[in-house]
This record gives structure tokens, C-alpha cells and sequence, in this order.
């Protein structure tokens, strides 16, 4: 188990713990550490480390607190999250996408999708600060609901109560609430959380409706105003009685407004998981040329500024040391991920988005070659594209410089 744990880590995120050991100098004496390890779960005296907090910007300027676990405790969490997944996932709801085995964010947004169709509104959830707010007794019980053995209560309720590491090195202990968003369970035990606070009471609180649930982010689809006014009420209540709390701004009605639905509303736009709802022009299948308007997904605006000062960040106009295939290189597996991810639906609003991409190849053409016209760099360009119109993963889908 702790092996296979091992082999998981290894391939995902790099980045080091309070101890600074990466995942290279762990391997150096891999059979010790991983010996090691191994003995202290199994003997009940495995004790985390503390997290280390970093911060990312939120997309609306304020900071959003990640807790990075050191490589041994990655591996640790795994051992556990394998252990009590294989167990307790067939009980989670069919509706419920995040971090689940053989469930990904594709098939939330269509079952989404499927909703707006059948449903006039959704109820847009956001749960205020839900990672820093669970509350530990509450996930207890939870726990002692679907898992017997000891030892894996006995764990979970270490990394609940991990201490962090702030930035300028002070140790700050849990006050009862909050699991790291960044550790390997958390995710596990927010959707165990969210199981009982959320996806159990509003099926027998509320039958008749339907809901998509990714981790906390949360969608609720409503037959009628009166409906969607009254479950968002209910909803703030469930949520209280968990000590938790709706995000007032973020929180929303919307009216999944169509060429059926004319009704006047102020919101008819939703985000959901890196796409954009909302009333879309549509080709008829059944007039030559003729268009219809429907609710329907592309990639966010959000997304959109996301992906274009990642580019930006990257410099590319200045990597005139390098060729353009290396460039192409380089950037393949991100190309590659943005376009999975999000070409999925309406592939040309989202190739637009490379434009930005366009732009600063063409920089780099410009200095490297030494061409004073914009224009005949954007030539360059194509006259590469001709002549390999695979070098770039965008280029494969269509995409003209």
C-alpha cells in the first residue's frame, strides 16, 4: 500500500513541504524512507508534519491559503484516502464529480449541460471559505458513520488537526476547523462532509429537483423562481446548522434564459468549473444558415484572462536563443491540457484565445530574425504552419495564424 501510494506521488505536484525535501532527495534513500514510513503507520505512530501555507490570487484579488504537505506525508495521506476510497465512494451521490474515481469535471458539466435544458433556473452556489470552515467535530461524526476500523479515524483526525507553517516560519495550531486545501485528503473528507451537509439532506428535502456538486462548488437547477427563492433559503439554513456559510455576492439566481424562456431577469449567466452558461446563438439543425438562441457552455471569460497571462508570463518573445520547435516543445503538454480541457465545447470561442499566443510568436520571430514588419513575421509564421501544421497543438485543431 505505502508503495503504491508512493508511485501515485511521484507523478503529481513537486513542490516541497516544511522539511524542503523534493521528491528527488526523498528517493536517495528510497527504500529507508519509504521502510520507515511503512513502520510508523502500521505501528499507530505515524504523526504528520506541519503544512507549509502558500497563497495564490483568487480571481478576485484576495488570497486563497493552500497548506503543501511534505512527500512523505503526501504518500502517507494516500495510503489512507486509497484505503477508505475503495470503501465509502459507492456511498457518495451519482451527482457528485470531484475527486471521485471514474468521475470527472466533463461529466458534471454535462449532466449540467442536460439540466438547464429541462430546468428555467439553477441556483449558483458558493460556499464561503468552505476548505478553512469544516469543522472537525462535525467530520467526525461523519467519519464514524462509514468507517469502522480505528486506525484510519485515528489518521484522519491527525491531518485534521495538522498544524500550519505561516511564511515567516511560525507554527500555528487548528482551532477545530479547516482542512489544508492542497492535501492529499482533504478533498476525501470534504466530499464525506458535503455528503451528509449537503448531497443526502436535499435529496430528501427537496426530490422533485436535481444538482451537480464538484467538491464545493455547487449547482442547483430550479423549476420556477418561487422554487429556486425558497431553496436558496433552505440552503442557507442547512448550512448554518453546519457552520458553514453561503458566500454572499457569489451566491446566485439565474435564468437560464432561451428562445423558449423570455422572461425578464437580471442574471441569465452562470460560471461552472471554468465554463460559462448562458444564452449562446445556436445553428439550427433544421434551416440552412438559420440560428436560434440557447443556454449553453463555453470556456469562462475567467478562464480566458487565465490562460493569456500564464502566455504572457511565459516571455516567449524573448526566448530567441531557442528554434521554434523547441518553443513548441516547451509549450506542448500546457497547449495540450487547455485544449482538452476546455475544446471540449464550442472549440472556436475558445481558439480565439490563442490570438495572445499568435502575438507573442510572432515577437519572437520578429527579434530572433531581425524583421522590422509585423506583417511578414505573421508570414513567417504561416509559411511554418504550412509546412508543419502539427508543430503546435493548437495548429492540429484548425487554428490560422
Amino acid at each position: 500500500m505505502v508503495y503504491d501510494a508512493y508511485c501515485k506521488v511521484r507523478t503529481k505536484g513537486k513542490a516541497c513541504g516544511v522539511d524542503n525535501e523534493s521528491m528527488k532527495d526523498f528517493e536517495k534513500k528510497l527504500d529507508a524512507n519509504l521502510y520507515k514510513l511503512w513502520n510508523r503507520l502500521a505501528s499507530g505512530t505515524y504523526f504528520p508534519p506541519p503544512v507549509r501555507e502558500v497563497e495564490l490570487q483568487k480571481d478576485d484579488g484576495k488570497m486563497r491559503k493552500l497548506g503543501i504537505p511534505t512527500v512523505s506525508d503526501r504518500i502517507a495521506q494516500t495510503v489512507i484516502k486509497d484505503y477508505m476510497e475503495a470503501k465509502i465512494d459507492c456511498l457518495f451521490h451519482e451527482n457528485s464529480y470531484g475527486y471521485r474515481p471514474m468521475k470527472s469535471a466533463h461529466q458534471a458539466l454535462e449532466k449540467a449541460r442536460e439540466n438547464v435544458k429541462r430546468y428555467d433556473w439553477v441556483v449558483d452556489l458558493d460556499i464561503k471559505g468552505f476548505f478553512d470552515n469544516i469543522n472537525h467535530e462535525l467530520i467526525n461524526k461523519a467519519l464514524a458513520k462509514v468507517v469502522s476500523e480505528k486506525w484510519v479515524k485515528m489518521y484522519c483526525n491527525r491531518w485534521l488537526e495538522m498544524p500550519i507553517q505561516k511564511k515567516d516560519g511560525e507554527i500555528v495550531a487548528k482551532d477545530g476547523k479547516g482542512t489544508p486545501q492542497g492535501g492529499v485528503i482533504s478533498p476525501l473528507l470534504a466530499n464525506l462532509f458535503l455528503h451528509y451537509a449537503f448531497d443526502m439532506w436535499i435529496v430528501k428535502r427537496f426530490p422533485s429537483i436535481s444538482f451537480e456538486r464538484y467538491a464545493d462548488d455547487v449547482i442547483v437547477h430550479c423549476h420556477t423562481r418561487k422554487q429556486a427563492e425558497a431553496i436558496l433559503n433552505a440552503i442557507k439554513e442547512r448550512m448554518a446548522q453546519c457552520l458553514l456559510e453561503l458566500h454572499p455576492e457569489k451566491t446566485k439566481i439565474v435564468y437560464c434564459k432561451d428562445y423558449r424562456r423570455k422572461d425578464s431577469y437580471h442574471l441569465v449567466q452562470f460560471d461552472f468549473l471554468g465554463f460559462s452558461f448562458q444564452p449562446r446563438p445556436t445553428k439550427s439543425s433544421r434551416e440552412a444558415g438559420g440560428f436560434y438562441n440557447s443556454f449553453d457552455l463555453a470556456i469562462s471569460r475567467k478562464s480566458q484572462k487565465k490562460i493569456v497571462e500564464t502566455i504572457a508570463k511565459l516571455n516567449i518573445h524573448r526566448w530567441s536563443v531557442g528554434t521554434i520547435e523547441e518553443i513548441a516543445d516547451k509549450l506542448y503538454s500546457k497547449l495540450q491540457g487547455w485544449i482538452s480541457y476546455y475544446g471540449r465545447y464550442r472549440k472556436w470561442l475558445f481558439l480565439n484565445t490563442f490570438q495572445r499566443l499568435s502575438y507573442r510568436l510572432m515577437l519572437w520571430v520578429k527579434n530572433k530574425y531581425k524583421i522590422t514588419s509585423i506583417r511578414k513575421s505573421y508570414e513567417w509564421l504561416s509559411k511554418c504552419q504550412k509546412t508543419n501544421p502539427k508543430l503546435f497543438a493548437h495548429w492540429r485543431f484548425g487554428f490560422s495564424q
